[in-house]
């Protein structure tokens, strides 16, 4: 079925294939392959929005629709159940009227329910009526991801913000990197695999060895 709305490339906005996804948050390819497909443009998209734009192998996305896949597997790991993910992503994409509602918000989780925290601090039970249910002690699980000033996804760390790796749309199309620099781990790593010892390869590309070993660290993870 034709969508009316195809979510289409965007400068700035990152590109991911599959397998890339896969990569970068270390799931398996069907997973991300079934995420797309039965739940973002089946489910969500309802054969009216399109989140990715390609057939097949070729099939990619943008960052958001790369966070909301991340948040996906964080609830499922905190014990929260499929299908009240998927019953709270289709509550606050209407409440909050966009397509990536996980990418939106900073989201919580108390192992049973899912709740989201407003500009205000108040904290949100997503259930039918939206009450709001106060807690006095609870812990974003959003730990890897980094929000603007519209409380909007603009930057994803893979290995954790203490990591000099970086997911960010705005810089190699998305492709994860150093911070502050536009090198890609691959590249660190390719001279890791030919012989050159961290020491070098600091020098040859001005990175402190925490920075390169960090690159080495998430090639490792994600290969």
């Amino acid at each position: 079925m034709p969508a009316d709305t195809l979510i289409k490339p965007r400068l700035g906005e990152g590109i991911y294939s599959i397998p890339e996804a896969a990569k970068i948050l270390s799931l398996p390819l069907y997973k991300v392959r079934r995420l797309l497909k039965v739940y973002w443009n089946e489910r969500f998209g309802k054969g009216k929005t399109m989140y990715s734009w390609g057939e097949g192998g070729a099939a990619a996305f943008n960052f958001l629709t790369l966070i909301e896949f991340y948040v996906f597997y964080q609830l499922k790991d905190e014990g929260v159940n499929t299908k009240d993910i998927i019953s709270a992503h289709e509550r606050l994409a209407h409440h909050l009227k966009t397509n990536f509602p996980f990418a939106s918000i900073t989201l919580l989780t108390d192992g049973g329910k899912i709740l989201f925290e407003t500009e205000g601090g108040a904290i949100v039970d997503i259930d039918p009526a939206f009450q709001f249910n106060m807690k006095e002690i609870i812990e974003p699980f959003c730990k890897k991801i980094e929000f603007n000033g519209q409380r909007i996804a603009k930057r994803f760390y893979p290995l954790g913000k203490e990591k000099s790796i970086v997911v960010d749309p705005h810089h190699q199309f998305g492709q994860p990197t150093i911070i502050g620099t536009n090198i890609l781990p691959a590249t660190i790593f390719s001279y890791y695999k030919g012989g050159e010892p961290v020491e070098f390869i600091s020098s040859i590309f001005d990175l402190s060895k925490k920075q390169v070993s960090d690159a080495l660290e998430y090639c490792k993870i994600a290969a």
